[in-house]
């Protein structure tokens, strides 16, 4: 062993060009960390100079009517004469520029430092005329366009390729923006990355913790929203929690259906209006929103951070129906086409149902804070479809590692109640960035050209090989298209049978144990939370319900089945 060692530290030491790779990595992850403070700080700015504006003379809150609407127009013509690919959060354009069947020419377009730019100069825009959205989903389109300029300066014997530098750049942004490393890395692995195992991950990881300390050297160690006023779990909570969870599941589930209703063609005559007077229907929306903002007394505008911070303080007095005008402010700024993000009113809507749910139970202050921050961590892991990362950065922002218990539990119930109501939301919006206008699926045209439209049972047989995240995506498009009628039941199933590889008919051969573990995937069709129970179903022959029941003995004792099930859900790829 000992030559060996010495022989392989000998190499590494006189390869010099690896060790320029690593370089170029981490400078990125540096520069990008840089950039998305810098991004921190121009939208604190606007989201300050808006309050600033509606604050200024008692005809502020007027002056915002005009205002709001006038910018929102502005900025959505920006966007769709300038940056059409900045449009949204930005989550789901990444999400469509890993798939590995993106040519390179579309990833340009949905990844890159100028759609980067454009993303900073419009949400900042967005705070600025007072609509209700966050940086925080922007962020992940900023560094993954930021951080993929660095292939170019990698050697040609690398490894390393777009996809790792996207995600780590996306994390990255995820990490600096939340001031929460450990939240930038669980994002990667359960939002953005469906391979088995990232090439380099050791550098990714490090790339994602850089761009995270550079935001604790700005911001400091503190967490975002302070700390929790208590370390213990409160007496009598259980009841209060329990119905938490389900309320911003149900809560979550319904935002995120209408935010992706809102987000493809509508029929009628509401649908058609939008379609062809798309600058009037985003002032109605803008006018909307600043009269909620005026009836909140401002609460509702940009990211509401300051009234989350006083919600896990106990100190707050929200006015009448916040949790609902906030929602609706949220929704009607998507819904107007301007770009932004909806993690930070996903936390602020959460806190609301919290501080609404310990209001109604009367409960004391030490316990309301504890709910409320259950809230936050429920509605965002029902509304974005992450509950693993949804509790982590919930814990880092409020400083709650001794609720993490509570905080997961809180955030996979959430989320299982939110998946009977709606498809996971980033992967529903991404569908829209990789299909054509027909509805069909897409192959690159020649060259690299335009898109060429393909029928779903045209698919070639023999699709070995396949990442599993390009499988997931069609196996969505064409669940889509046989919901809208488009294929019918033989077509669906002609379709889903060549995605796969399966021939019709097939008996399934019991497998080894080996090949067992090798061939277990978490479940898309038999799922109640993340598939895991339906994917073990399929790979052991055991039914699913058994599996499950299995879970919840185990989380009764001990809470090891939630343990169990988290790690499966985080670490086990999908179909």
């Amino acid at each position: 062993m000992e030559p060996a060692f010495w022989a392989q530290l000998q190499q590494e030491a006189v390869a010099w060009r690896p060790w320029a790779d690593r370089a170029v990595v981490l400078g990125a992850a540096l520069l990008t960390g840089a950039a998305v403070v810098t991004f921190t700080l121009l939208a604190e700015a606007a989201g300050h100079a808006a309050q600033a504006l509606s604050n200024a003379t008692p005809l502020g809150p007027w002056v915002m009517l005009a205002w709001t609407p006038l910018l929102t127009v502005g900025l959505l013509g920006w966007t769709r004469r300038w940056a059409p690919t900045a449009a949204g959060s930005g989550i789901p354009q990444v999400l469509s520029a890993l798939d590995e069947h993106t040519p390179g020419w579309r990833r340009a377009q949905l990844v890159g430092w100028s759609v980067a730019l454009h993303k900073i100069g419009l949400v900042c825009g967005g705070l600025l005329a007072g609509l209700s959205m966050g940086r925080e989903g922007p962020t992940v389109q900023v560094g993954a366009g930021l951080m993929v300029q660095a292939r170019r300066w990698l050697s040609d014997r690398t490894t390393l390729d777009a996809h790792d530098l996207m995600v780590a750049g996306a994390a990255a942004g995820v990490a600096a923006a939340f001031n929460t490393p450990l939240g930038g890395i669980v994002f990667a692995l359960e939002q953005l990355t469906r391979r088995r195992h990232l090439t380099h991950s050791s550098l990714v990881i490090a790339a994602i913790v850089l761009a995270g300390l550079v935001a604790v050297a700005v911001f400091g160690q503190d967490s975002y929203f302070g700390h929790l006023g208590t370390t213990v779990w409160p007496a009598g909570l259980w009841w209060p929690a329990l119905l938490t969870a389900l309320a911003c599941g149900l809560a979550g589930g319904l935002f995120a259906r209408l935010l992706v209703l809102s987000a493809r063609p509508l029929g009628g005559r509401l649908g058609r209006w939008r379609q062809h007077h798309p600058y009037r229907f985003a002032a109605v929306c803008g006018l909307a929103v600043a009269v909620i903002g005026a009836v909140s007394d401002g609460a509702t505008a940009g990211a509401s951070y300051q009234t989350t911070r006083q919600l896990l303080e106990g100190g707050a007095d929200t006015p009448l129906l916040y949790t609902l005008l906030k929602s609706c402010a949220t929704w009607l700024s998507a819904w107007a086409g301007v770009p932004g993000g909806v993690f930070a009113p996903s936390l602020a809507i959460g806190a609301g149902i919290g501080h609404d749910m310990a209001q109604w139970w009367a409960l004391p202050q030490a316990s309301a804070v504890v709910l409320v921050a259950l809230g936050m961590a429920g509605f965002l892991a029902a509304s974005t479809g992450g509950p693993i990362t949804a509790f982590i950065i919930v814990m880092e922002m409020v400083g709650g590692q001794s609720q993490v218990l509570g905080l997961m539990a809180c955030a996979l119930l959430a989320t299982g109640v939110s998946r009977l109501i709606s498809r996971p939301l980033y992967l529903e919006l991404a569908v829209g960035w990789s299909v054509t206008p027909s509805g069909s699926l897409s192959d690159p045209g020649p060259d690299g050209g335009a898109p060429v439209a393909r029928s779903p049972a045209a698919l070639p047989p023999g699709q070995h090989g396949r990442p599993a995240m390009s499988l997931i995506d069609d196996l969505t498009r064409l669940d889509q298209l046989h919901r809208e009628g488009a294929l019918s039941d033989d077509e669906f199933r002609q379709a889903k049978a060549r995605l796969l590889d399966v021939p019709l008919g097939a008996q399934v051969q019991a497998p080894s144990l080996v090949q067992g573990v090798n061939r277990l995937r978490r479940s898309v069709a038999d799922r109640w939370l993340g598939g895991v129970c339906g994917g073990l179903a399929q790979s052991t022959g055991i039914e699913a319900w058994v599996w499950r029941l299995g879970v919840v003995v185990l989380a009764l004792f001990g809470g090891s089945g939630l343990l169990a099930y988290a790690l499966l859900w985080l670490f086990v790829p999908s179909e």
